[in-house]
């Protein structure tokens, strides 16, 4: 009998399928691997022998984890999406869409039309891992969840793209008594939303649509989510009986016509043979075992032993006793003492997602075992569920968790200097200096890196969180799992795991993940000295030995912890109770709590626009909790109209409405529609009056709410965008359907300055670009007719606005009616506009300014300025914080309301001051400082890259005058449980200094003075140390800069000595390659290779809106932060932002650089072309090192004559290599320009595209040269700029393309090398999709390079960007739909690189790209067949007998 069979390994499932030739199923098997992902593929495959005995079996592997299994059992990978798709053309054929969700994938096929295969990028959020989280958060399983979800009756919005905020919205959730029916559902919903969006990106998903995978084959309700959403209205649904098992199916089918005939028994040999069970190479690295024996353990925990606990027996125990309680995020904890402080009762334990009905079963526990003699006299709560239950149970007293834990280490330890908790969802960092709280740290609304993370995997494999620790303490080999996100973690734990890590590994690796979370981002610690001496860790993380014993690796510092660690926020209250005590407690009796009951309701409140939904709690003796009100008014509290201001809900006012609107028997134009999105809350007072001066009727889009971002879901192209960003698809989709024929949503790159010392005023990328990706993914404008108008302008001053809006409005057309409008007429719109707008601002102003009176009329008020965008004033984006505040009897300000109260900065920014909504920022910081009554919170919204850098500028600027910086971290779903504990702890610390809070005054702190690179530095051969961006390109380079007397060294190691360095200097926030950058820098200081004394630092700077114009800031951060301010930076822009008098950039200089970057990308042209055709495997490998060493020479001292004659050589050598007469895919490479060029920072991508099969095409670096000269020419032409600058640009451009002269020569009289296109042909390809002012990161050039690759014959496009770059949510990612619908051939996929990334969802996603390459390549002509992969060893440089010499003549030519 002839046997196919394909084995899918996934994430978290094995399976078998095995036919017989007439495609009947005669085994399967889907079997979840619990990590051992070995051992079951060990099983199922020896149960497959046992089912058809010793027969000849063609088999394919596939799934995630197909590719660690691929080389040991020397089976055939083929690509999980092309398997799924090969069963459902064989089984279902008339399937238009495929919709499968595996363990840690998604993805979505589009059959019909043109066919395209998507799959999730970084993150694991919407999948089957999602999935089990959320159950287990709610003590059951996803069929446990399913069940539940039967019964819903009201679907809460949760966090979808991350299971991070998720887990943080269903724990607000369950603590404000929302039920697990309604919480089940809302999780499926969120999985849909989250597929829908991050992969429909604009095209429909419609017609016959087919659920593919374990989780939509078994969840029933899943389904039903995804029916509901996408409609039935034209479509039908089918889920196949076998629909878990498809992908192994397709993989079966494709070794039916594939694969090589293998035998069985073979296979089970090789696979008791243990060979399985051996990996070639470790791709998770493995950190320092936690403790190398017994005897090393034991003197541990005999070291920790703490006495200080005294304890009571509560049955012998007469009088008053106080309760303590903690309503955790995951667990409850209580704590009775005495009235001598004993200890009295304790409890500690999961919570099961029902905190209230825990406290009151424990309660009456205590009751129990209480004498008659014994009363409550007071009670305590603090944590999440506080308001609900002290609400429930009449519990005395609530106060925020800081406090609580404070008061419960001071109690401990009087002496205490730190304090380190770290909870389920929470981590605290309290200073202690002289008895006063100096600063409180807190992790933001991401609880990455917290204890639940540890007990949802240990759940997952199994075991207890104390087990899980357990094994942690003997691991050999702890997996490094990185630390900046949980989800980035959840990755690499995969990964480890199907490269056979032990479960101890990986226990132990997530304790280190854990600690380094806690120190990187939340205490952000530099020096573990500044600890202090007396360090106290508490929460129920530290239970574990084995997370003690991390922090204490890591930071080299000992530790106390209290025996009653888990305990302390609930010690902290009882201490608290019982010094608050009046004698009596109201708390409920023991007959009150067993007769206590309470029921649900839904409702909306309807007492403003927010119209928030609300969960009612009905408690049996009458009371109420509402839950899910923004202010206290949805709770039924009248709110008294004190005049306490609230600047949003003034802002929002005076912004939407204050404006009359045009009669309609006044209007000369069509309506325009305008959306409440970006920069319309900075620019819509200048929009309206313009509009409505030129008779234009204002139609405004809907008040921003979850309906209007679930109308614009299906368009969004990049998942890692800001909340702000994705609603405003919403937006344009709500005004289509309000039939507006004409939407004026405008590109604003400049605003008006503000400020004399800010460097620049620039508009963030997002918000200057997302007008561009609207235009290009919202396909609704196009079906409806409706004239889009998204002109690049510069509101740098009246002139400049009035020159570019009568550019614009010379000719339009509106319904197919063509309009002009004279150019006086625009004139006197626009100026009329412009007051309107200056009038608006001082209005903000003035009303700031009564604020201020308001808070300072009298003793006690307090004030907080909520710092963040113009957009931030959105209900639906700031979620309710400022009626949060208000509720609080806290006035609400806006930064523009106070910044302008001082004249300017005083003190000198570590920042590049480009962006203006954030240079109101640092002045508000500056101005509150000294304001006793008001404190700041910044409002950060998820994905925002500026913010990585404005955070710590506000923060020094704060802390150097003793003031506390809170941020809140905002996204897509409300959680104001989390904001709410934040706010109470930093109003608690700013007005406690009686109870020992009170903040150091840091006012002698300063920005460090920057050390500048002299003449003397130079003379006395100073290093210079640059990242390499270019390995090759930087090579010559570095001739040519030695040659002028510079002592530079390029700086190529990206390794996790590296990664680590920049996420100890750096903000976690930042981008990957600032991280790396300023890594690679820090680590070369830390070795111990340089002398401190005599090097210097160079980095670029760009001054444009992109972040990478503050690495500067970053690394003088660093420099201060290790102790070497005295390093010198060197900022090389084009715009002398700074100046060096030691670095003189002169015309010989420059004409060196210039040869190097071109001879660079010459080199790397004709090696990628030769390389998947050489005969000789090795030889283009060794023509190009010496063809690098060459010009390295030449370029010392370069003649143009010469460089013309190596040029021909050289590309007549590689012309030379003989070939072999195959047909390969062409793939290309764009995107970011350090993950671009840096194969380190790549994961060594290209070389993973030519084991591939590929042809490699990776743009010239030159081209971004040419881009940076070209775009002067289009800020004149669009933004009113200079014209003497693009004049000069221009001319540039025009010399640095003769460098390329004698390079097009040699490539044209080729025989195999294409010459490059000029930048205008480039140019032109661009403008086909985006326009030309998108001057940002790669910008233009991105999406030009996209589209000249497709005509290059090379449609397989690699976009690549580090995790949330700015610029690529343009250009990049939202440029793939256009692209795609214009060129049919197009294969592209973004890929996200990220230091806790892992490689194995990158690997995956290029194989399904390659795969679908080679199947176009085949369709064309079908007599070409891929190649079988045979595995082969690197060959060192240099080594072989075949190594071509340099000749005599080409030596005199270099000399």
């Amino acid at each position: 009998m002839k046997i196919h069979a394909g084995l899918d390994v996934g994430s978290t499932t094995v399976k078998v399928v095995a036919l017989d030739e007439n495609e009947n199923v005669i085994f399967s098997v889907y079997r979840r691997h619990k990590s051992d992902v070995k051992l079951t593929v060990k099983q199922v495959l020896i149960e497959l022998y046992e089912q058809v005995g010793n027969a000849t079996v063609r088999m394919n592997v596939t799934g995630s984890g197909g590719m660690f299994v691929e080389k040991n059992l020397g089976i055939t990978f083929i690509q999980e999406v092309i398997a799924g798709t090969k069963a459902i053309r064989e089984f279902l054929p008339h399937t238009d869409v495929v919709i499968e969700l595996g363990g840690e994938d998604s993805k979505i096929t589009y059959l019909s039309g043109n066919v395209e295969q998507r799959m999730n990028s970084i993150c694991a959020g919407g999948t089957g891992a999602f999935i089990d989280q959320m159950a287990n958060l709610l003590d059951t399983d996803a069929a446990g969840l399913n069940k539940l979800a039967y019964a819903y009756e009201k679907l809460y919005p949760v966090a979808s793209r991350c299971g991070v905020f998720a887990k943080t919205d269903i724990q607000a959730l369950m603590n404000d008594g929302a039920s697990n029916e309604d919480i089940a559902m809302s999780v499926f919903q969120s999985v849909v939303n989250q597929t829908i969006s991050n992969l429909a990106c604009g095209r429909p998903i419609e017609g016959n649509i087919t659920f593919l995978g374990g989780p939509l084959h078994f969840l029933e309700n899943l389904r039903e989510r995804f029916i509901e959403t996408l409609g039935d209205e034209g479509n039908t649904f089918t889920t196949p009986e076998s629909g878990q098992l498809y992908v192994a199916m397709g993989a079966a089918l494709e070794a039916r016509d594939n694969a090589d005939n293998l035998s069985l028994q073979e296979l089970i040999d090789r696979i008791n043979s243990g060979v399985i069970l051996e990996e070639e190479e470790e791709e998770v690295k493995s950190l320092e075992p936690l403790f190398d024996s017994e005897d090393d353990y034991r003197a541990f925990v005999e070291e920790h032993q703490t006495d200080k606990e005294v304890y009571g027996d509560l049955s012998t125990y007469k009088g008053p006793v106080y309760l303590g309680v903690d309503a955790g995020s995951t667990t409850s904890k209580m704590v009775l003492i005495g009235e001598d402080n004993q200890t009295l009762f304790t409890h500690y334990s999961n919570n099961k997602g029902k905190p209230l009905e825990h406290v009151l079963e424990n309660l009456l526990l205590i009751y129990e075992k209480m004498n008659k003699e014994t009363y409550i006299a007071s009670s305590g709560i603090t944590g999440y569920g506080e308001d609900f239950i002290k609400s429930a149970l009449h519990i005395d007293n609530g106060e925020v968790e800081t406090i609580a834990h404070y008061t419960a280490a001071h109690y401990f330890n009087p002496e205490v200097d730190f304090i380190l908790d770290i909870g389920g969802q929470d981590m605290k960092a309290m200073h202690i200096s002289n008895g006063v709280i100096d600063s409180i740290q807190l992790n933001e609304a991401c609880s990455s890196g917290c204890g639940s993370f540890l007990s949802t995997f240990a759940a997952s494999v199994g075991m207890t969180v104390e087990e899980f620790q357990q094994v942690a303490l003997y691991a050999r080999n702890p997996a490094d799992l990185g630390s900046r996100c949980t989800v980035f973690m959840n990755s690499k734990v995969k990964q480890a795991q199907k490269e056979g890590a032990e479960v101890g590994d990986i226990a132990a690796g997530l304790c280190y993940s854990v600690i380094k979370n806690a120190i990187q981002k939340v205490i952000k610690v530099r020096d573990p000295e500044s600890l202090g001496e007396n360090l106290v860790v508490q929460g129920g993380t530290f239970y574990g030995d084995a997370i003690l014993r991390t922090f204490e690796r890591i930071t080299g510092r000992k530790t106390t912890r209290p025996s009653i660690a888990g305990l302390m926020g609930a010690m902290g209250m009882a201490l608290i109770a019982k010094e608050r005590s009046t004698g009596a407690s109201r708390i409920k009796t023991p007959d009150e709590l067993r007769e206590f009951s309470y029921s649900q309701r839904s409702a909306r409140c309807g007492i403003c626009s927010n119209n928030c939904a609300l969960t009612i709690n009905i408690f049996s003796d009458g009371g109420r909790y509402i839950s899910g009100n923004r202010c206290e008014r949805g709770a039924g509290i009248k709110r008294v109209d004190n005049g306490l201001p609230n600047l949003f809900q003034y802002k929002y006012d005076r912004m939407f409405n204050h404006y009359d609107n045009i009669d309609e028997d006044k209007a000369k134009y069509p309506a325009v529609g305008i959306p409440r999105v970006l920069n319309m809350y900075e620019n819509y007072p200048f929009w309206h009056t313009f509009f409505n001066k030129l008779g234009f009727p204002v139609t405004l889009s809907s008040e921003s709410d979850r309906e209007i971002y679930e109308k614009g879901i299906g368009y969004i192209s990049s998942e890692t965008v800001c909340y702000p960003a994705k609603i405003t698809h919403g937006h344009i989709e709500d005004l289509v359907q309000k039939d507006v024929k004409f939407i004026f949503y405008p590109s604003v790159f400049y605003e008006h300055k503000e400020f004399e010392k800010s460097d620049h005023q620039i508009n963030c990328p997002v918000v200057i670009g997302f007008p561009e990706v609207i235009h290009n993914n919202v396909s609704s404008l196009e079906k409806n007719q409706v004239t889009f108008m998204y002109p690049f302008v510069s509101f740098k001053d009246q002139k400049t606005i009035s020159k570019r809006l009568v550019e614009v409005f010379d000719q339009f057309s509106i319904g197919g009616k063509d309009y002009h409008i004279d150019k006086k007429h625009i004139q006197n719109a626009v100026e009329v506009a412009w007051l309107e707008q200056k009038e608006f601002h001082d209005d903000i102003r003035r009303e700031g300014r009564r604020a201020l009176d308001w808070v300072n009329a009298k003793e006690g008020r307090k004030g907080i300025v909520l710092a963040g965008r113009p957009y931030h004033i959105d209900g639906e984006v700031n979620h309710g914080i400022p009626d949060l505040i208000n509720g609080m009897g806290i006035a609400v300000l806006s930064e523009d309301a106070v910044a302008f109260n001082i004249d300017d900065v005083t003190r000198d920014l570590r920042v590049l001051d480009q962006w203006v909504y954030h240079s109101r920022l640092y002045r508000a910081a500056e101005f509150l400082a000294d304001q006793p009554n008001l404190e700041l919170v910044q409002l950060n919204s998820f994905g925002c890259g500026l913010d990585a850098v404005t955070t710590d500028q506000v923060q020094e600027i704060l802390e150097a005058k003793g003031r506390i910086y809170t941020v809140l971290k905002i996204d897509e779903v409300s959680n104001l449980g989390a904001a709410k504990i934040r706010i109470r702890s930093l109003v608690q610390a700013s007005t406690k200094e009686d109870k020992g809070f009170a903040l150091a005054d840091r006012s002698a702190v300063q920005t460090p003075k920057r050390a500048v690179y002299t003449k003397e530095m130079k003379e006395k051969g100073y290093t210079i140390l640059v990242p390499a961006m270019a390995p090759d390109h930087f090579t010559i380079l570095a001739g040519a800069l030695s040659s002028e007397g510079y002592n530079f060294e390029f700086l190529e190691k990206v390794d996790s000595k590296v990664i680590d360095a920049g996420l100890k200097y750096v903000n976690n926030d930042s981008c990957y390659p600032s991280i790396t950058v300023v890594g690679q820098m820090m680590e070369a200081l830390e070795s111990g290779k340089y002398d401190p004394e005599r090097t210097a630092l160079l980095m670029t700077q760009t001054g444009g809106a992109c972040r990478a114009s503050n690495y500067v800031g970053y690394i003088r951060k660093a420099l201060e932060d290790m102790g070497y301010p005295e390093i010198p930076v060197i900022a090389l822009s084009a715009q002398g932002i700074e100046t060096s008098p030691g670095l003189d950039i002169n015309l010989g200089l420059l004409n060196k650089g210039a040869y190097s970057i071109v001879a660079g990308d010459l080199i790397m042209r004709v090696s990628n072309a030769t390389r998947p055709y050489e005969a000789n495997e090795g030889q283009t490998e060794r023509t190009k090192e010496k063809w690098i060493s060459k010009f390295t020479e030449w370029v010392k001292h370069p003649k143009k004559r010469e460089f013309k004659k190596l040029t021909r050589q050289c590309v007549e050598e590689f012309d030379r290599i003989p070939r072999k007469d195959i047909v390969v895919p062409k793939a290309g490479i764009v995107g970011e320009i350090l993950v671009k060029y840096l194969p380190e920072a790549n994961n060594y991508l290209q070389e993973l595209l030519e084991e591939e099969g590929a042809e490699v095409i990776v743009p010239d670096m030159t081209d971004f040269f040419m881009y940076c000269f070209r775009n002067a020419v289009h800020k004149a032409d669009l933004l009113k700029t200079s014209k003497r600058v693009a004049l000069i640009c221009n001319i540039a451009v025009k010399i640095l393309e003769s460098y390329r002269t004698p390079v097009r020569k040699a490539l044209k009289d080729s025989v195999h090398f294409e010459e490059p296109l000029y930048i205008e042909e480039i140019e032109a390809y661009a403008e086909e999709i985006v326009e030309l002012g998108h001057h940002y990161g790669e910008g233009w050039l991105l999406t030009g390079e996209m589209i000249e690759l497709i005509h290059q014959d090379a449609p397989n496009i690699v976009c690549i960007q580090p995790f949330g770059c700015l610029p690529n949510h343009i250009t990049g990612k939202g440029v793939m739909k256009a692209i795609r619908d214009q060129y049919d051939e197009a294969n592209i996929i973004a890929i996200d690189y990220d230091p806790g990334a892992s490689e194995v969802n990158q690997v995956n996603r290029v194989k399904l790209m390659m795969s679908s390459a080679w199947e176009a390549l085949s369709r064309k002509d079908p007599s070409i067949v891929r190649p079988k992969k045979a595995k082969k060893a690197k060959e060192p440089l240099n080594e072989d007998k075949d190594v071509t010499r340099t000749t005599n003549e080409e030596i005199q030519i270099i000399k």
